[in-house]
């Protein structure tokens, strides 16, 4: 909700307090104009709207929530197998080198 809007809210609320206060009669009961009543009812409705769309709107970003957390789960185990994967061919490719080395050196002994 902005600002303006709660302040708007407010300034209302403050004036329909003092139009019911001014309707206040002897008996001590509240009396209400009909178009106070139907301002209150206006606004019992939006405020009940207002509630129910955020409670969908959190309930969609906590369904986003877990969606977005199992694909982190689903992708970090990706992670770690493909970074042991590097590291095993990183460490054949390091075999085959000093083998391939071993081998240029032989046939270099054989050439003299």
């Amino acid at each position: 909700m902005s600002q303006s809007f709660l302040e708007s809210q407010i300034a209302e609320h403050s004036q329909t307090e003092k139009t019911a206060m001014k309707q206040h009669d002897t008996s001590g009961t509240l009396a209400l104009s009909t178009s106070d009543f139907a301002a209150l009812e206006e606004r019992v409705v939006r405020a009940v709207n207002l509630v129910k769309s955020e409670r969908q709107a959190r309930i969609a970003a906590e369904k986003r929530t877990e969606s977005l957390e199992s694909r982190l789960q689903e992708q970090s185990s990706l992670v770690k197998s493909l970074q042991e994967e590097v590291r095993v061919l990183n460490s054949e490719r390091e075999q085959v080198r000093q083998r391939v080395e071993k081998l240029l050196s032989q046939l270099d002994a054989l050439e003299l």
